[in-house]
């Protein structure tokens, strides 16, 4: 989409000024579904059988890039003492002890596209300073600047750039530090969940009848019979193609082609289901044992584009088992009620997106669910923007 002109469509400069930690931002900004199984199996394997676990580190697929900056927090980084937040060339917000892994799930590349579409943006912080895990849903849908293209939809700048654009346009855009990526796609997502056996999620009669009727529709089952839930509500064991199903579920309405079939629903329950996704998975592997651990990486490894180093993965594994204790929170950008920090609005092509009213409180928000504590903002309701060309 092109460039706007004005202060709404320009490119984004002022991250925001921050009055008790130096002001820490600068103007030129740096990258199916629910991804929680990759940063699972990133987080435990452990212990003993080393030459075996460097031979799973082999099957994954490591993908460097650069985000803006190389100076990010490591895996190594988590234990260390650090007491203050540091600021990335005084551009963005990090913490030693707190490592940002952007996991995507996304859809297939359409043919000549080189990259395809992100369907889901989760931020997971492993918070060794507060003992968390901290999930952080961006929504699609947000209008934001990304970096050399204007204005448009947060999930078009994985279209645009991949992994490394959308990670840039997060950061610009909210002025967080991110550390490492993990990408899973759709039949990946599908697959992974299989290998783990399925996953126990609670549904509701709607929900199971979205499910239903999203394989009915889709016929994707390939040579095997037509799956159907039949389980009442309740706690439902899926497979991975259910799973996947659940995780996309945002409502259903199509009166001309499905007349009287309505599901309620936005993206706002999709990215709930997808945080819910990832919790019920973090709490189903508290009690894994290290034969089912190793299976599962043997398997799994393959399916995951990464840019963790082999190192650090190790570092991981090595803390796997105190990062599954501890609490899982999550959150979501934009937060707020609706008419207060985001309002929805069109594009020129009626095109309905999410516009942040107050992304000074947005962005302190934000940065006060990550880092607690440590930090003490209140953005300057004045804080000025500027326009590039």
């Amino acid at each position: 989409m092109a460039t706007q002109d004005n202060k709404s469509r320009g490119n984004y400069v002022d991250i925001s000024s921050n009055s008790q930690l130096k002001k820490v931002y600068n103007k030129n900004g740096r990258t199916k579904r629910i991804l929680i199984i990759v940063i699972s199996v990133l987080f435990l394997v452990f212990g003993s059988g080393l030459l075996y676990y460097y031979s799973v580190l082999e099957s994954l697929n490591y993908s460097y890039i650069s985000t803006g900056s190389d100076t990010s927090t490591s895996a190594g980084d988590i234990g260390s003492d650090t007491s203050n937040l540091t600021f990335d060339g005084q551009t963005l917000l990090s913490d030693s002890k707190i490592l940002n892994v952007m996991l995507f799930g996304v859809d297939f590349a359409k043919e000549g596209e080189e990259h395809s579409r992100s369907d889901s943006m989760i931020m997971c912080s492993i918070d060794n300073r507060h003992k968390k895990l901290k999930l952080t849903t961006f929504m699609r849908d947000t209008w934001v600047n990304i970096p050399n293209h204007g204005y448009d939809k947060l999930t078009n700048s994985y279209s645009y750039g991949g992994a490394a654009l959308t990670i840039q346009t997060i950061e610009s855009n909210f002025g967080i530090k991110i550390d490492r990526y993990a990408v899973v796609d759709y039949e990946s997502f599908r697959s992974i969940v299989d290998i783990l056996g399925g996953v126990d999620i609670e549904l509701t009669q709607d929900e199971i009848g979205y499910i239903n009727f999203q394989m009915y529709i889709n016929d994707d089952s390939g040579e095997t019979p037509q799956e159907t839930i039949t389980d009442p509500p309740g706690v439902v064991h899926l497979n991975g193609r259910e799973a996947l199903w659940y995780a996309r579920d945002r409502g259903f309405e199509d009166p001309e082609k499905y007349p009287g079939v309505v599901f309620e629903g936005d993206d706002w329950d999709r990215t709930r289901r997808q945080r819910n996704f990832l919790n019920t998975v973090f709490t189903s592997m508290k009690d894994a044992s290290l034969p089912q651990i190793i299976s599962i990486v043997s398997e799994v490894g393959p399916l995951i584009t990464t840019n963790f180093k082999k190192d650090e993965i190790t570092t991981l594994v090595a803390n796997s088992l105190k990062y599954l204790q501890y609490d899982v929170e999550q959150y979501y950008v934009p937060q707020g009620e609706l008419g207060n920090l985001w309002q929805y609005n069109k594009d020129e092509y009626e095109n309905s997106y999410i516009e942040i009213i107050d992304m000074n409180t947005v962005r302190n928000d934000f940065a006060k669910f990550i880092f607690e504590d440590l930090i003490d903002i209140e953005y300057s309701s004045n804080t000025t923007s500027s326009t590039t060309e």
